[in-house]
């Protein structure tokens, strides 16, 4: 009995049969609590797990309604995976089509957005509702590539019986998440899906680079925006007074004045015009633009505080397994920030450990490696730019009078499901 955790890749190029013979069984002990005959990839034996506690059907799945096209339509013009398409297109599906696959694009949320490739295999994939405006988020149909590459935030393949609903047992899917590069916000995924006795080891690398590829462009064409907003901001900038910065929808500078640059200022997820208090500015009076905002920074001594009052309150919701917010309630009003991955895991660390964490122990926490201090800093000095007034370093904590209250979800097992940290894992287990 092997303890190693199968390699399916390899042994399906082999012996493409014998492999999901193999994963069938590993599958059938796993989901009766049985020891099984190998050990799945531990990418796949927490995703099967997660799916138990969901209840999924293991035979047929929770088939969810299809939304409606005018749906579908608005959900396709709404998302910024729209722009990239073409480029998605172009370096996946020609491949596909010849390899008896199909390219899908989900939304944030697993909801099928568009599907092309190969017709023979669409029609395969209509029988298990894999078409448009299906969710294939994991608490609809249990381990996929595509709802588990939502949760665990990364490229992942799944193969034949890994599939943890029997019905899709006969096909092999690739995935890859696709961010914003703007903000990190997960916006969708990529996925290559086929017949099982299809697969090719290099899928799985191939759909990896179109994503990043993808991603790429998206980063070019807001670097394209924000100089379309500096040609307006700068003079108009030239004709006001004090201390003043023109950023985008998402914070990013595209002009300064009276103040040292920097390249992004942290913005709440509602942010309107008028009165506002921002964690690294303090108060400041917020005019709209057209794609941006000018925001006014107040003089000092004005009356309103520059950093966040004593009496500060901190909600660091983890509760969902794609989404995490931390929200800030005192004196100079409330705001919500979403978190990226890496922040939502240093912000669980300092809320477990009020007394504080020195560089070097949160590397310790985040990748088993106390060395990797630079990382940490760098990462911490990010977040303290959001959460200036309520973060204090040396060591790294919640500063003194802020209150702190850690919403996490329900079961243990189901926190932070993306993170590797020795820390979060130690947090997940029985008693962590």
């Amino acid at each position: 009995m092997t303890k190693e955790p199968l390699d399916v890749a390899q042994l399906a190029a082999v012996d493409a049969r014998q492999a999901a013979r193999l994963l069938s069984g590993v599958r059938a002990a796993a989901l009766a609590g049985l020891r099984p005959p190998a050990s799945p990839r531990p990418v796949i034996g927490e995703s099967w797990k997660r799916t138990l506690r969901l209840g999924v059907d293991p035979e047929q799945g929770a088939r969810t309604r299809l939304l409606a096209l005018d749906e579908i339509e608005q959900r396709r013009q709404s998302s910024p995976l729209s722009t990239i398409l073409p480029t998605l297109r172009e370096g996946l599906v020609t491949v596909a089509d010849a390899a008896q696959h199909i390219m899908v694009v989900t939304d944030a949320d697993g909801t099928v957005l568009w599907r092309d490739g190969n017709k023979a295999v669409r029609r395969k994939a209509d029988g298990i509702g894999f078409e448009p405006g299906a969710c294939w988020a994991e608490e609809s149909v249990g381990t996929n590539a595509v709802g588990t590459a939502l949760v665990a935030r990364r490229p992942v393949q799944v193969y034949s019986a890994e599939h943890y609903v029997r019905s899709h047992q006969s096909w092999t899917c690739a995935a890859a998440p696709l961010h914003d590069p703007r903000d990190g916000r997960l916006l969708g995924v990529v996925d290559v899906s086929g017949p099982a006795a299809t697969v090719h080891p290099a899928t799985m690398a191939l759909v990896t680079a179109v994503a990043r590829l993808a991603e790429g462009e998206l980063r070019e064409r807001h670097l394209t925006s924000v100089e379309r907003l500096r040609a307006v901001a700068a003079p108009m900038l030239c004709r006001i007074g004090g201390r003043a910065v023109v950023v985008d929808r998402n914070g990013w500078t595209a002009a300064v004045t009276g103040m040292p640059p920097v390249d992004r200022v942290p913005l709440p997820k509602v942010f309107r015009p008028g009165r506002n208090w921002l964690p690294s500015l303090g108060m400041c009076t917020v005019e709209p633009l057209p794609d941006g905002w000018l925001v006014r920074v107040d003089a000092p001594g004005s009356d309103g505080p520059e950093q966040c009052p004593e009496s500060s309150r901190v909600v660091l919701d983890l509760r969902q397994p794609r989404g995490w917010t931390v929200s800030v309630a005192g004196g100079a009003g409330s705001w919500t920030q979403e978190l990226t991955p890496r922040h939502a895991e240093l912000l669980f660390l300092l809320a477990r450990c009020p007394e504080g964490r020195t560089a070097a122990q949160l590397a310790g926490d985040l990748f088993g490696d106390a060395t990797r201090t630079v990382t940490v800093r760098a990462e911490m000095s990010r977040v303290r730019r959001t959460l200036a007034g309520v973060l204090d370093h040396r060591p790294y904590r919640f500063a003194d009078g802020v209150g702190v209250e850690l919403l996490a979800p329900a079961q243990p097992c189901d926190l932070l499901p993306h993170s590797t940290a020795p820390a979060v894992l130690a947090a997940r287990s029985p008693g962590g």
